[in-house]
């Protein structure tokens, strides 16, 4: 299968997880991505996330996560001689993509102005915690702060047992990863414009408009309301008892989302066993049952507690109303569709490893796109150098001066 962006060229010059996760579904849809590190390498490589040491198990999972599929160059940007390499590096180049902020862009002379002026045609592609513009637009930012806490995500997310702290995010990079999407599509957009129309696009994303964009609903309810917050509510108040969470009794919870409540109640509550709830005038109408919420979902709730996830299968399946279980992360790679649609792929190493990892979450032509091992630091240094016509002296003296590693 011939993939969607084959032939494209992209000099990625970033860090961390937001715009390398973009890099990395650019490269599973078939663009060529040479990431230039740092001489000491990107510092992802050696982050210790959730006590897990970086190369525990044999892998450092954040990097081959979000750096699938690339080359990898080491350049010391801060000397010119690296500087002169990019620029060579970007006249062949689709898309640059960064995540440098704008007063690095501007002394390394890598902004939109000095690589425009080498590739009036090239795509500059900017990921950023805030977005550009502002009083901030130079400011850093990582998914924590700028996509949870700043966007509105963490003070939303419902917190049960009285806790008046905000809850954080539910994994590494979960911020970056949704914005990274966000970047690879916007950069997939401009390459199609630029075929279509010949104009080459600046593209922006930032951590703050992709949380945005997650919760525009609420934001925009908020703002029309002409209020600060949303009431986050408790599962023993929701007015709908078949848009809830319940516990199994082997400490197990299923998901119910039956939002048209009334045409599957009657139906429902046959299945399980409780005719009486259908009949009980408490609970006739979805008016009904949302004035008697917290005695429908008590009676939800012991009703649940009363058998192991596994026979609640096996009934649920039976009625039409939507459900699903709480799965665990490590349950995900067994998951029945999972497997049937290619979610999670074998990528293999030369050396002999294999790594199951998570296939990027669009497909062409009814296949999954195939991932490829991250490179290791400078991997590709030497051949790069060469295909842009450095003798075997030149690369020497690049070594010799600490430009190339």
């Amino acid at each position: 299968m011939k993939k969607p962006l084959e032939g494209i060229k992209i000099v990625e010059v970033a860090m961390w997880a937001f715009v390398p996760a973009a890099g990395g579904i650019l490269s599973d849809m078939g663009a060529s991505v040479l990431k230039i590190e740092p001489p000491d390498g990107d510092p992802l490589r050696a982050l210790n996330i959730g006590g897990i040491t970086p190369g525990e198990h044999g892998f450092v999972l954040s990097w081959e996560n979000y750096n699938r599929g690339k080359k990898s160059m080491t350049l010391d940007l801060r000397q010119q001689a690296g500087v002169d390499v990019l620029y060579k590096l970007v006249q062949s180049a689709d898309v640059f993509l960064t995540n440098l902020l704008p007063r690095a862009r501007r002394k390394m002379k890598i902004d939109v102005e000095h690589i425009r002026a080498l590739n009036p045609n090239i795509i500059y592609a900017v990921g950023s915690g805030t977005g550009r513009l502002g009083p901030e637009g130079d400011k850093g930012g990582y998914d924590a702060i700028s996509f949870w806490a700043r966007g509105g995500i963490a003070a939303s997310a419902p917190v049960e047992g009285g806790s008046d702290f905000p809850v954080g995010p539910p994994a590494g990079a979960f911020g970056d990863v949704l914005s990274g999407a966000m970047l690879a599509g916007g950069v997939a957009a401009a390459v199609a414009q630029r075929a279509l129309t010949g104009h080459a696009s600046v593209v922006d994303a930032s951590l703050l408009n992709t949380a945005m964009w997650a919760m525009q609903r609420s934001i925009t309810q908020a703002t029309l309301d002409g209020r600060k917050t949303l009431p986050s509510g408790s599962r023993t108040q929701t007015p709908n008892p078949l848009v809830n969470v319940y516990r199994t009794s082997d400490d197990r919870f299923l998901s119910l989302c039956m939002l048209q409540a009334q045409r599957y109640w009657a139906t429902f509550c046959e299945v399980v066993e409780r005719p009486d709830l259908g009949a009980d005038p408490r609970f006739a109408t979805d008016a009904d049952r949302a004035v008697n919420k917290i005695v429908c979902i008590a009676e939800l709730d012991a009703l649940f507690a009363s058998k192991p996830l596994a026979e609640w299968r096996e009934i649920l399946a039976r009625q039409e109303g939507q459900w699903d279980v709480v799965q665990q992360v490590g349950e995900l790679h067994e998951d029945v569709q999972v497997v049937a649609n290619g979610y999670m792929q074998v990528v293999n190493y030369a050396d002999g490893r294999t790594l199951k990892m998570v296939s990027t979450p669009m497909q062409f032509d009814q296949v999954p796109l195939p991932a490829a091992p991250a490179p290791e630091l400078g991997a590709d240094s030497d051949q790069t150098l060469a295909d842009l016509g450095y003798s075997e002296d030149e690369i020497i003296d690049l070594k010799v001066a600490g430009v190339v590693f």
